[in-house]
């Protein structure tokens, strides 16, 4: 018996099978999630950088976008709010998906 022999035997001395070593084929659950690893504070940022603080109280209908609007007390509403929170992840994907259209089809869209 050899040296490494010894490492597989179990304490009453009969040989083990060593089970394979694990390979992991999957990926990472929220690799396909726009959302992960994008905070709150980072989303309401865009928002407001992309839309102002005025064009984002009219496509959300929220007293902290609208009077006297801050990001401090827009987090601190969205945080305790869970339908205005998703109203606000589903603009924050819809204006990624707007950065991400060719500017000439944005173009055609737009209404005349």
């Amino acid at each position: 018996m050899h040296s490494e022999d010894f490492d597989k035997l179990s304490p009453n001395g009969i040989n083990q099978p060593q089970p394979p070593a694990e390979v992991s084929a999957k990926p990472p659950a929220q690799a396909r999630n726009p959302l992960h690893g994008v905070t709150l504070e980072a989303m309401v940022t865009a928002l407001v950088e992309h839309y102002g603080w005025d064009d984002l109280g009219q496509r959300i209908h929220i007293r902290s976008f609208v009077l006297d609007p801050s990001v401090a007390s827009s987090l601190k509403f969205l945080r305790k709010t869970p339908w205005a929170r998703e109203k606000v992840e589903s603009l924050y994907l819809f204006m990624l998906r707007e950065q991400k259209r060719p500017v000439q089809q944005r173009r055609s869209d737009s209404p005349t």
